[in-house]
């Protein structure tokens, strides 16, 4: 037979008095607060990243507009590659990049230096994509930002990253080094970040700080 203890509450009975048991409720309920604030930022900082991959996977259409190709270390070097144009809704995005270089002997890996996006969210936010190099694996179907970028938004959210790994089928996105990610009323700081499930979970971990203020905690409480 399988013994069976009901999970311990905020108020079980573990010796502390009422007063710390309240005490750590309402520590709870502040952290609660924070992040309601906080992770639905995450959410679309993340939503961001992986959208900027399906800008890269179209980089080598039979459109593209390039100033020059030519052929260097067994790699076709292509010149300010850029792709732009409208959504559905009539506002404008584009992506274009310093070089790209696709490896000939194993032409899936194309490697993006020095990268500018500008992405249409929704409503009138627009995402900007600012990175120094990328390598996305169109077999893998995985972008590789091996050094810093940044992703902002023209509503003041900003996220620093120094590096990060996206498995676009498995829905993973993972980085090693600090991110930082800031927003009106807000910030979030980690020395590591992993999300998986497609989004569902996202995991900060290293000396973790959340920063909210009382306005923006009362705002989203509304």
């Amino acid at each position: 037979m399988l013994n069976h203890a009901p999970a311990p509450g905020i108020f079980a009975d573990t010796g502390a008095s009422s007063a710390d048991a309240y005490a750590l409720a309402a520590r709870h309920s502040a952290r609660v607060r924070r992040l309601k604030v906080i992770l639905p930022v995450v959410a679309g900082i993340i939503a961001i990243a992986f959208a900027a991959v399906s800008f890269v996977r179209a980089f080598m259409p039979v459109d593209l507009q390039l100033e020059t190709a030519t052929i260097e270390n067994g790699k076709i070097v292509m010149k300010n590659p850029a792709i732009s144009g409208r959504n559905k809704q009539g506002i404008s995005y584009s992506m274009k990049a310093q070089r790209a270089l696709q490896d000939i002997a194993n032409p899936d890996i194309i490697t993006l230096q020095t990268i500018h996006a500008e992405m249409p969210m929704k409503d009138s936010m627009i995402a900007t994509v600012d990175a120094t190099n990328g390598i996305y694996d169109r077999g893998a179907n995985t972008l590789d930002m091996n050094a810093p970028f940044t992703i902002s938004v023209n509503n003041g959210i900003n996220a620093d990253f120094q590096s990060a790994y996206l498995d676009i089928n498995a829905g993973e996105m993972e980085t090693k080094r600090p991110v930082a990610i800031s927003m009106k009323g807000g910030s979030i700081i980690a020395q590591t970040l992993r999300m998986t499930d497609k989004g569902r979970i996202v995991i900060f971990e290293g000396m973790v700080r959340v920063n909210v203020e009382p306005a923006a905690i009362r705002k989203n409480a509304k």
